[in-house]
């Protein structure tokens, strides 16, 4: 019997404002509800049960003296470790959760124990005798935690949307709709909100209640163990971390699951899960198009399982237009992701579970995207081309794609990224908000991203899709689409101690000329199936391409003001990728 596992809001306002928040955020945390509060802090949770389903683990939680209070969201994969050294040192617990853990730790070691803490977690800390407020966020990022200074009050919750509730009228961030134009998500620190942003990974705020200062600190770095890897002692070593991080994901005390897509990441944890849980439950989206369906590749890596309980799910158009007004509910900010996460989430919620493994960062890890395979390209037209913005006018007219060679006028990570990814280019951004082009650029170019200039190629790709794609839109969208339905998402290829071990591996090695995640392949070549190895890259994608085609009509009334754009027409013409559409669908959505 271990933690209980909880669920948004962590908040700090006035108990009327807080209670409306918590009402906001039910649906990640339908087991349970609790409110701390003195004359200066009030603090809210709603709960998930996931370990230790008693009533021990209820939040707020408070020490034994009462002189720290905490909400936390999350799983410290480490806790019995940090227990057990714990109680070496003096110290006591009343119950079996990892909350108490992060109250002992912080009582013995202070703010220093932070960086002791292996999991998934957000927390709000309130120190009573300090009088101080602290905000915390695990290393990479995958719980969420957005907070507001203002008028000498500070409000933080796991979700944008529960901010309007203690204001209704909140002005919103008047850039949203051109970083999300041009990025598909919002970069952080930006949200919808103005003056509401979102804590960086592996940092903490540091509010003084006494007279309102803050102070930001950064406790991890993500640096690699302290000795290298020789190249012989890549594999095992990197099996065993990988082994590990499935390991300490599978604890739970309630049903708890796996995403099996058919891909290399998925079809890995599930016959890594296999090997070390009793009995464990996967969960599969399946397709009429043959296409997009996975189900032969499904089938080779269960027919490799002893102890797996598959359950598959098909999923249709009809479907998807039924359930749009909920999936445009469940997204809280704007995002291109998201339906196919609704959808897999939905299923595995239906089928009893309250927690689920996810492949999410394997690819941009151990080097999955195409992006690993174009960075010399980049380089090189950074190099060759001075006038890209006039090349880029007079090549779009032959390929539109040719049009973000633009970005490139964004000097470092940023300009790179949106020339890899970018959705629309900043003409065409001024061209839908009905602003200056320059306007555009001035916020592009004022959004901040820092990789460490001699990293090599494939490092900084890595770095790039870490910081920017995974951070920003694959790990929000796969936190707020879980919680919408109930359930956490685990995510063991981002486990901190196996990212030390790999990083700890000379880049050559982990990032060879030839295949797609070789390394990783290699590693579990006895375990995966060649079919998975060998096929080709698909991504976990879901055919909205072609649903929104077949039903013209209702594309263009999601569209509403932009139905008649010329980034419509192109995609109902099969010349546009149909991400541009969409986008102009999630942007009429949030206005």
């Amino acid at each position: 019997m271990q933690n209980s596992r909880y669920r948004r809001p962590f908040v700090f306002v006035k108990n009327r404002a807080v209670q409306a928040m918590l009402n906001r955020l039910v649906h990640g945390g339908p087991d349970d509800e609790g409110i701390y509060e003195n004359d200066l802090v009030t603090l809210g949770h709603r709960r998930l049960s996931i370990i230790d389903l008693t009533s021990g683990g209820h939040q707020p939680m408070l020490s034994e003296e009462e002189s720290l209070a905490i909400t936390f969201n999350g799983e410290i994969y480490n806790f019995r470790a940090l227990r057990k050294e714990l109680e070496s040192l003096g110290k006591f617990f009343k119950t079996q959760t990892d909350t108490e853990v992060i109250l002992q730790a912080y009582r013995q070691w202070g703010v220093q124990c932070f960086q002791r803490l292996e999991g998934i977690f957000a927390f709000g800390l309130y120190d009573k005798k300090e009088n101080k407020l602290l905000l915390v966020r695990d290393q990479i990022g995958v719980k969420p935690l957005y907070y507001s200074l203002r008028n000498n009050q500070v409000i933080f919750s796991s979700e944008v949307r529960a901010f309007k509730a203690v204001d209704p009228a909140w002005p919103e961030n008047k850039d949203w709709r051109i970083l999300f134009l041009a990025f598909g998500s919002l970069p952080q620190p930006a949200t919808t909100l103005q003056g509401v942003y979102d804590l960086e990974p592996g940092t903490w705020l540091e509010i003084n209640l006494n007279n309102f200062t803050t102070a930001r600190y950064t406790y991890y770095s993500g640096a690699a163990n302290e000795k290298p890897v020789n190249k012989e002692g890549v594999h095992p070593l990197l099996r065993t971390a990988v082994i590990d991080a499935v390991k300490k994901n599978l604890i739970a005390d309630a049903p708890l699951g796996i995403f099996l897509s058919g891909g290399i990441d998925s079809s890995l944890l599930t016959l890594l899960a296999d090997q070390h849980q009793p009995m464990v439950k996967s969960v599969s989206i399946n397709f009429d198009d043959a296409g997009f369906d996975e189900r032969v590749f499904q089938k080779k890596v269960l027919e490799r399982t002893h102890h797996v309980d598959h359950i598959a799910h098909r999923v249709t158009s009809r479907m998807f237009w039924d359930s749009l007004d909920d999936i445009w509910q469940a997204m809280d900010q704007p995002t291109l992701d998201g339906v196919n996460m609704y959808f897999v989430s939905r299923s595995a919620h239906r089928d009893g579970l309250k927690a689920v493994l996810s492949g999410v960062g394997a690819d941009e890890v151990f080097g999955g995207y195409a992006s690993f395979r174009r960075i010399q390209s980049v380089k090189f037209l950074r190099f060759v081309l001075p006038f890209k913005k006039s090349f880029s006018d007079l090549m779009g007219f032959y390929n539109p794609s040719f049009r973000r060679l633009v970005f490139l006028d964004i000097e470092g990570p940023v300009g790179d990224y949106l020339f890899l990814r970018g959705i629309h280019t900043p003409d065409v951004i001024a061209s839908l908000l009905h602003i200056r082009e320059q306007e555009v650029w001035e916020v592009l170019q004022n959004v901040s991203v820092y990789i460490p200039p001699t990293v090599p190629d494939n490092e900084y790709i890595s770095q790039l899709e870490l910081k920017i794609y995974m951070t920003n839109q694959l790990l929000k969208v796969t936190d707020v689409m879980g919680m919408w339905h109930g359930l956490e998402v685990r995510v063991p290829f981002l486990d901190t101690e196996l990212l030390r071990t790999f990083y700890s591996v000379p880049a050559k090695v982990r990032y060879p000329k030839r295949g797609t995640k070789k390394l990783l392949t290699d590693t579990f070549s006895d375990v995966l199936p060649e079919e998975i190895i060998v096929r080709k890259k698909q991504g976990f994608t879901f055919p909205l391409s072609v649903w929104m085609k077949e039903d013209a009509e209702k594309l263009k009334m999601l569209m509403g003001p932009y139905k008649d754009t010329l980034t419509v027409t192109d995609f109902l013409q099969g010349r546009g990728h149909w991400s541009k559409s969409w986008s102009l669908a999630v942007l009429n959505r949030f206005q």
